[in-house]
């Protein structure tokens, strides 16, 4: 789909694109599909041929008196009711099965796409807003089937098809109690477009609630820690009165249209019960007509009223499936082009006049150049916002540089197999999440290849086994949300066990020992012995007493290389790592005697 296609959202060509869009996801379920709008035509074929039977039963044996065709004939209407029920339900069912059939595959389609976008897109895109498109936004799609286009097509057939017979059976009749239509199509108009433009409103605002609860609810930590309930509450209502507004604006215009819609279907009737009360005492029509004109206004008006209902349904599937196919038309991932296997690589590190930006020329990296041997230990260090972690993500391929190179045993990173590439790297971040699940999952990730002997194992070696012993159920303890039953420490010996297991050539240890006690410390940094042992590792840390028999210390400031070498090499040099190393043992010092 084009750009400028993809921009326009009004006008009835753009609602034909989306539709076509959605229907193509009907293929896999033609058969359905086919079912459905068999029992949709056979409902409206049998639609008019109850009030004509009850005419016929009137006009030739009640007023005959003819006592056994009465009772035959009402034989034959309790089968062709019973008849309609169940394509009514065979209707119903395949529509809706049809519906979540199509969103299963839609939503899989999306989470598919949403967890191979890159890093970028999540940095300017608020996770509430895409938890709406994966869940909210589709639920409303499968409306488009269960409630929209089949079912509308279905109704438009009924009114043609009981238009038809009236008009057979008596024109002018017809004519005169159809006088209101005219009315109703002009009411019915301005109702569609009223409440279409409230939908939209209703959609956007869903977004808006959803991302700030989803956020605040995550973040609420932070907000009872400052003090920002009531704050944080007053913008909570601003944005829950504006979803309640939009949503009120569509249902004034509800509240507005089916009275008029039922006033009209009154007028209607009356105009029956006059002109044909007239033409039963003339000879000029039958009682038998009369009710059957009856049945056939009722017939009429509730798929009419409907009808503005549905249309409205199907426009709000139409914004929803718009918003849907707008994340999955969204580029923003890392290309995949590379077809070097990175299973056999041996960890030879290189970064050549690397330049990096997140924003445009706004550089993070500035012509950062540096080598890493297989198995040796690096150590980056320097103030935050120095450009540390942003080394992680290049390598990593999270985000692309935009000059230089960075290879890994002489061969590009960009020419790997991305997959293949981020399985042979382990990263052990400072902000370690785990998923609300057991420790063994959170630990393997839920990959079939890693055996419970292996976590054990793992457990063991990083020295965790004794703790997660203790828990509930052990290794099935659920860590709940973002490891919430665990302290701080603990996640951090899990994010190691996990990174044991997956046996990687490189290993990145993100500020792994910050932020935790005295205790915990000591186990991981002899986890960190054991996992860079003879593995090419690359450490960042604010700890250098952490980081002293790293094979190479690199001092980042300003997004460039201020300094480079090992421990002893740049406390000679007298320069930033010795002020940085003498501060914080000078701080070190004053805690101990503390």
């Amino acid at each position: 789909m084009s750009e400028q296609k993809k921009k326009s959202i009004t006008g009835k060509a753009v609602d034909v694109l989306l539709l076509k869009r959605v229907f193509s996801y009907i293929k896999p379920y033609r058969k359905n599909f086919v079912l459905a709008v068999c029992t949709t035509i056979t409902l409206a074929a049998l639609s008019p041929i109850r009030p004509y039977l009850i005419q016929y039963t009137f006009d030739h044996y009640v007023a005959a008196a003819n006592s056994s065709m009465l009772l035959y004939m009402t034989i034959i209407l309790i089968v062709l009711l019973v008849l309609e029920a169940f394509f009514q339900f065979a209707d119903s069912f395949l529509t809706n099965q049809l519906g979540q059939n199509i969103i299963k595959d839609l939503r899989v389609q999306l989470y598919k796409h949403i967890i191979s976008l890159r890093l970028k897109y999540y940095d300017n895109t608020p996770i509430g807003t895409l938890v709406t498109r994966a869940v909210s936004d589709i639920e409303v799609i499968a409306d488009i089937f269960s409630e929209g286009l089949i079912v509308i097509i279905g109704d438009l057939l009924k009114i043609t098809v009981i238009l038809g017979v009236m008009l057979f059976l008596n024109f002018k009749l017809t004519l005169i109690i159809l006088s209101p239509i005219p009315f109703l199509f002009i009411a019915t108009y301005i109702f569609k477009k009223s409440v279409h433009a409230s939908f939209q409103d209703v959609r956007t605002q869903v977004a808006r609630l959803n991302a700030f609860v989803q956020e605040h609810i995550t973040g609420m930590y932070v907000v009872q820690i400052f003090n920002r309930e009531k704050a944080e509450m007053k913008h909570f209502n601003d944005i829950n009165a504006k979803h309640r507004d939009a949503n009120i604006r569509s249902i004034l215009a509800y509240s507005i249209f089916f009275p008029v819609v039922e006033i009209l279907s009154s007028v209607s009737l009356g105009l029956l019960v006059w002109w044909g009360g007239k033409g039963i005492l003339k000879g000029t029509a039958t009682v038998g007509e009369l009710v059957s004109f009856i049945m056939y206004i009722n017939m009429l008006f509730r798929p009419i009223r409907q009808l503005a209902d549905r249309f409205n349904t199907l426009q709000m599937g139409m914004v929803s499936s718009e918003r849907v196919f707008k994340v999955l038309d969204t580029k923003e991932f890392i290309e995949n082009e590379g077809r070097v296997e990175a299973e056999k690589i041996n960890g030879n590190i290189e970064f050549k006049n690397v330049w990096f930006a997140y924003n445009n020329e706004d550089w993070i990296l500035k012509n950062i150049s540096f080598s890493v041997k297989q198995g040796e230990t690096i150590a980056l260090v320097g103030a935050t916002g120095a450009g540390k972690s942003s080394i992680i993500n290049l390598l990593n391929r999270f985000y692309e540089y935009n000059k230089g190179l960075i290879s890994i045993d002489g061969v590009d990173i960009r020419d790997y197999e991305l997959t293949s590439l981020r399985k042979n790297i382990g990263v052990v971040l400072q902000d370690v999440f785990l998923f609300s699940d057991t420790l063994a999952n959170n630990i393997s990730l839920n990959d079939p290849e890693i055996t419970r002997k292996q976590i054990i194992e793992a457990a063991k070696i990083v020295g965790a086994h004794d703790f997660i012993s203790k828990l509930p159920n052990d290794y099935d303890y659920n860590a709940m949300e973002r490891g919430g039953m665990l302290s701080v420490g603990q996640r951090q010996l899990i994010s190691f066990i996990r990174a044991y297991v997956y046996d990687p050539k490189i290993l990145v240890l993100d500020e792994a020992t910050s932020s935790i006690d005295t205790e915990s410390e000591k186990l991981i940094q002899r986890a960190t012995e054991l996992l860079t042992k003879n593995r090419t590792s690359i450490i960042i840390a604010h700890r250098l007493a952490t980081i002293q028999k790293a094979d190479k210390i690199i001092v980042m400031g300003n997004g460039e290389i201020i300094e480079m070498g090992n421990h002893q090499e740049l406390l000679k040099q007298n320069g930033q790592y010795k002020r940085l190393f003498e501060l914080q043992f000078k701080e070190e010092t004053t805690d101990k005697t503390l």
